[in-house]
Formats: C-alpha cells, sequence, structure tokens
C-alpha cells in the first residue's frame, strides 16, 4: 500500500470522526478492514490517527499560531485535517524527516482539497516546520 496511500485512509478516518462518527476504533475498522493492506501500513495509519486525536489541541495550537491573515474556522474541513496530519508528523514522528511529511500532505491536497490547498498546506507546514526546529534548537 505505501505510506501515501496508509496518510489517505488516516485522513478518511479522521474525516469520518469531524462528521460525527465518534466512534474511533469503528471508523478505523470500517477504512481500513475494507480491504487487505499490509500490516505495517495499517500500522502507520492507525497510529497517526491516534496521536493527532491524541494531541489535537497542541496540533491545532501549532496551526493557528503560524496562520496569518486567515482563520482557522474558515480553513475547509479536508485541509483542516490534512494540516493536523502533517503537523502531527512534523512534531510526533522524528524518524520521518520533515520535507517528507510535508511533501506528503501537499501532494493529498492536491488531490483531496481545492485548487489551491497545496500552495496553502506548504505554506502553513513549512512554517509549522521552522517553528518546531528552531524550538528544539534553543
Amino acid at each position: 500500500m505505501g505510506r501515501r496511500l496508509a496518510r489517505e485512509l488516516a485522513l478518511k478516518v479522521l474525516y469520518r470522526c469531524e462528521e460525527g462518527d465518534t466512534d474511533v476504533d469503528c471508523a478505523i475498522r470500517s477504512v481500513l478492514d475494507v480491504r487487505r493492506y499490509q500490516e505495517n501500513d495499517k500500522g502507520f495509519s492507525r497510529t497517526l490517527i491516534e496521536r493527532t486525536i491524541e494531541n489535537l489541541d497542541v496540533i491545532d495550537k501549532e496551526i493557528v499560531k503560524v496562520l496569518k491573515n486567515w482563520e482557522y474556522d474558515r480553513i475547509s474541513l479536508v485541509d483542516k485535517i490534512i494540516l493536523r496530519m502533517g503537523t502531527c508528523e512534523l512534531i510526533y514522528f522524528d524518524e520521518i524527516p520533515s520535507q517528507i511529511s510535508i511533501n506528503e500532505a501537499i501532494e493529498i491536497g492536491k488531490k483531496y482539497g481545492g485548487s489551491d490547498s497545496g500552495r496553502f498546506i506548504n505554506g502553513v507546514l513549512d512554517a509549522i516546520r521552522k517553528n518546531h526546529e528552531s524550538s528544539n534548537h534553543k
């Protein structure tokens, strides 16, 4: 399946949760168990979903911190979830190079978001990356 598809599946689960499917485990099963995916890819999806949900307050604060001339509530739900997943990877997945996390989020944004989603996601995640890297080197 690969990490890209694992991220896309995580997006679908998180979208369901935002739309009112409050049983995260049920949402995970309904998305990940529909087809045979490799266990390590399903594991990555689950970990990304769980870390994003567990750290949602911190993740949202990091996103809001870097928004310029844009209200957080105006971000489309798909873009918001992609930003959350990308921010989660930047902060909580040290083993993944930040540029890979950002590029993956951009490509998913181009596929599932609006016409400007890729550029918007790139700008926000790059600013978060810079903040995160500078705070880790103090």
